[in-house]
């Protein structure tokens, strides 16, 4: 399934064959995952970053922002309520916000490994790689490393004149650790066109990730990117479609970007390709701060009431919300 020519690849992301694109990306799914939808349950502890991309309303310079930091105790609670209510996975995630230490996140890491049978996936951002290191031997499974684009010039844009080939070597140097590493583009970027797109792809695909995401770009009107042209969610399906018949064992969520556009999103997401879906269970008081982007979180509502309402979406749509910490099938991917 993975040898699709670019020049079919540039077909499907114009448009030209969506049903046969969408049927195609749902069997493969279904072949390595049957009807199984994860469910990763995100404890967003911290909306402080110190860093300036154009994109995102978690931006150093945005000082509209109501910012938050969980303490140690507010984050586990809210992994334990995730937990009790079946959530397998627990993603733990921040701006990069250096006022936790290397010691307190591995606290996080090993009270949540000790008294639950669950993953615990790393979004932290540009920690030390030492930090990483300590953080595998807590007991961490996963990493999240976004590249939003595998183009340097434009990713230099976006990101504040920050190297792609840092963060390129961050992704590997965690891998080399024993890390499942997730990463992902942002698709619609202000700057981009399809042949960048295909590139991602095309990255993407050679990067050999267990989890790869891609949503569509929704312009925050805190950021340099407001007045920009939002991202077309159709040609988001079709990147993650791609990205399924190009990677079959991976990861791939239907992500809360797509419910931005459409109440029904992610459910369509579910259907053509996507096999995880990554509710919030930040506290509810906090929720609607972790602001990425409009529409984000926009609804406060309970650890377990969001749990439940994923669950429920996943079996109205006749899928199974799966029972098991949901690792990476890669080494399921046609060769």
């Amino acid at each position: 399934m993975d040898n699709l020519s670019k020049l079919k690849i540039l077909d499907y992301l114009k448009g030209r064959s969506d049903d046969a694109l969408f049927t195609l990306a749902d069997q493969t799914r279904k072949k390595i995952f049957g009807n199984e939808i994860f469910i990763r349950a995100i404890v967003e502890f911290s909306n402080v970053c110190n860093k300036k991309c154009f994109y995102c309303g978690l931006r150093a310079p945005n000082s509209k922002i109501n910012r938050y930091r969980l303490d140690l105790p507010t984050i586990l609670e809210a992994a334990a309520t995730a937990a009790s209510n079946g959530a397998r996975t627990i993603v733990l995630q921040s701006g990069d916000d250096f006022s936790y230490t290397k010691e307190q996140i591995g606290e996080l890491v090993k009270e949540i490994k000790n008294h639950h049978d669950v993953a615990v996936t790393l979004s932290v951002g540009d920690r030390g790689l030492d930090e990483y290191a300590y953080w595998a031997q807590c007991g961490a499974d996963r990493c999240l490393i976004k590249l939003e684009t595998s183009n340097p010039e434009l990713y230099k844009k976006i990101r504040d004149g920050e190297s792609f080939e840092a963060r390129l070597h961050r992704i590997k140097s965690l891998r080399d650790m024993g890390y499942e590493i997730g990463s992902g583009i942002i698709v619609g970027l202000p700057g981009s066109n399809i042949k960048d797109i295909l590139q991602d792809i095309m990255f993407l695909k050679d990067l050999k990730l267990d989890m790869i995401a891609a949503g569509p770009f929704i312009p925050h009107p805190d950021t340099p990117f407001a007045e920009c042209a939002a991202g077309d969610l159709l040609l988001s399906y079709r990147v993650t479609a791609l990205l399924r018949i190009l990677n079959p064992g991976a990861n791939i969520p239907a992500t809360s970007a797509l419910d931005s556009f459409d109440s029904k999103g992610r459910e369509l997401g579910l259907g053509r390709g996507c096999n995880v879906i990554m509710p919030s269970v930040t506290p509810s008081a906090h929720r609607a701060d972790y602001n990425i982007y409009p529409g984000k979180n926009s609804v406060a509502i309970d650890v377990s009431d969001s749990l439940f309402q994923a669950e429920n979406m996943i079996r109205n749509l006749n899928f199974t919300p799966s029972s098991s910490k949901g690792f990476s099938r890669r080494s399921n991917n046609v060769q």
